[in-house]
């Protein structure tokens, strides 16, 4: 009773020990990373796509960059928990404590330091000048709207996965929602509206039902359309972004644009 009147009167402190770091009983287990790797192509793939390289709609897993955390407790929390305001769902009903562990045992067999030979310095001027990247992305609230917004893209997708995006931009869109281990989200795949009078107008869907059609155009400005009055809705997969091979752009200076692009984390 004395202890606790003295700290209510705040005549001393108790120390108080930091909980115990929470460690993957299963880390580096063979079997279990094998295991995880089929829990997670089974329940988790579907957005960050079926080697965890991400997806449109989920990041990478395997650049070793955790927007949530990234020790193995936090891992562990973000999986069982999910994470609320986005499209990460809690697990615990699915996946067994064990097989979170095997998951995250699969997930950290994946994490390969990033060995970025660029310039990211010659990216970024490629990135604002020649590239006229700004053009269509926007990047720390700066730039075009037509293309997906960049600010955290090194944070979510993997040196790789840039590299592809940039030679080959139609690469990760989806041909449709029942192809196996396709990307499902068609934000970006091209639109193109022909209107009852004969006009065209291309650009991305943004929203869209049975009803109705709402697409940023190539003009940057939106067009609202209720399909009964136009003569014509046609999706395309592939993208707006004109691929970009060795005669466009260098290895050296995709190589650059990467490294730019991998430190985009979402900080002006």
């Amino acid at each position: 009773m004395a202890l606790l009147a003295a700290v209510a009167l705040g005549q001393t402190s108790v120390a108080v020990s930091p909980a115990p770091e929470v460690k993957n009983p299963l880390a580096g287990n063979p079997q279990a990373i094998q295991e995880g790797r089929s829990q997670f192509r089974f329940n988790c793939s579907m957005c960050h796509g079926v080697d965890a390289q991400g997806t449109q709609k989920a990041p990478s897993l395997t650049t070793g960059r955790w927007a949530h955390g990234g020790s193995d407790g936090e891992l562990f929390r973000t999986v069982q928990h999910g994470v609320p305001g986005t499209l990460m769902p809690a697990q615990e009903s699915i996946l067994t404590e064990t097989e979170t562990w095997q998951v995250i045992s699969y997930l950290r067999s994946l994490q390969k330091p990033a060995t970025l030979a660029g310039d990211a310095a010659r990216g970024r001027e490629i990135f604002i000048g020649e590239g006229s990247c700004l053009s269509c992305h926007m990047v720390n609230g700066h730039g075009g709207r037509l293309g997906p917004d960049l600010s955290r893209l090194g944070a979510e997708r993997s040196a790789a996965y840039l590299a592809e995006s940039i030679r080959q931009p139609s690469a990760h869109l989806a041909e449709g929602i029942t192809e196996p281990n396709k990307d499902l989200a068609q934000k970006y795949q091209t639109v193109e509206v022909i209107t009852a009078q004969g006009k065209r107008i291309v650009g991305v869907a943004l929203n869209e039902d049975s009803f109705s059609l709402q697409i940023m155009g190539m003009d940057q400005q939106l067009h609202l359309f209720l399909k009964s009055e136009v003569r014509e809705v046609v999706h395309k997969p592939k993208s707006l972004m004109p691929p970009y091979p060795p005669e466009m752009l260098s290895d050296k200076e995709l190589q650059d644009l990467v490294a730019y692009l991998a430190g985009l984390r979402g900080q002006p």
